[in-house]
């Protein structure tokens, strides 16, 4: 009896221990059993609005995320460009949004890297100009949504490749969400949009064949990143840990290659 008893209750020692190391915990977190999220919902795949619900990569992982940090997740929309600021004022703790790790934002806030993608260039469908590359945006107006990397990055490009090597600069023209810049190109008011590349291939879907993808690799390739205050190390270590986590059960891959996105090693 005394042996039974022992093998049980080693039994089930071994089970919670099991069961604990599937768990990570919800350290960090404003309200202890939530996560709540920033992102902008308007940007798919990575996160957009079907039937009243959010849905996409980010709300995805982020559901997995939480699951093993015990907590459920609470969604935040947005702005894209007011997300680091409502990091920093205690809004939501933490951002999700299909935002690039960058030397400048990485200065005000930490980052976890946890996708890699690229970007693609659109243009109208049977457009004289189809840009293969960036190189090939020299001359051309160029929609993009406003704080994206990119941003910057053209604007660069036109000053020490387009002007150096006589051809005209481009012309990098804002607007405050990436549908808007997708309806700048079909009024043609911008000659073409760059946009992430799973983002660029459903806005394409969506005009029913009006705005094609014309760069056949990706441009700027760069690594994706969750984004947490820079004095939460608790949370910045329960997102790691439930990062790994999901990433050993296999729900990670499983969600990257429904994205068509690229993984993240440890």
């Amino acid at each position: 009896m005394k042996m039974t008893t022992s093998l049980l209750l080693a039994g089930i020692s071994t089970l919670a221990t099991l069961g604990a190391s599937q768990m990570t915990h919800a350290e960090g977190l404003m309200s202890a059993d939530t996560l709540s999220v920033g992102m902008e919902v308007s940007y798919p795949p990575f996160e957009s609005y079907k039937d009243g619900k959010i849905v996409g990569f980010d709300p995805e992982i982020s559901a997995l995320l939480a699951a093993k940090m015990g907590a459920k997740p609470q969604f935040n929309d947005t702005k894209f460009t007011s997300l680091i600021l409502g990091l920093g004022s205690n809004k939501f703790d933490a951002v999700i949004s299909g935002m690039y790790v960058t030397p400048e934002r990485v200065k005000i806030a930490d980052a976890i890297p946890y996708a890699k993608t690229g970007a693609s260039i659109m243009v109208l469908k049977g457009a004289e100009v189809q840009p293969k590359t960036e190189q090939d945006l020299c001359g051309m107006k160029v929609g993009l949504q406003q704080g994206t990397t990119w941003v910057k990055a053209l604007n660069d490009l036109s000053a020490d490749y387009c002007l150096p090597n006589g051809k005209e600069s481009i012309t990098v023209q804002e607007f405050p969400s990436a549908p808007e810049v997708s309806q700048a190109l079909l009024s043609r008011n911008v000659q073409a949009q760059m946009e992430i590349a799973g983002a660029a291939k459903m806005f394409a879907e969506r005009t029913k064949g009006r705005i094609e993808i014309s760069s056949p690799d990706l441009v700027y390739p760069q690594t994706l990143g969750m984004y947490v205050k820079k004095d939460n190390a608790a949370l910045k270590a329960s997102l790691e840990s439930a990062l790994s986590a999901i990433k050993a059960d296999g729900s990670y891959m499983a969600l990257i290659e429904k994205y068509e996105l690229t993984p993240v090693n440890d």
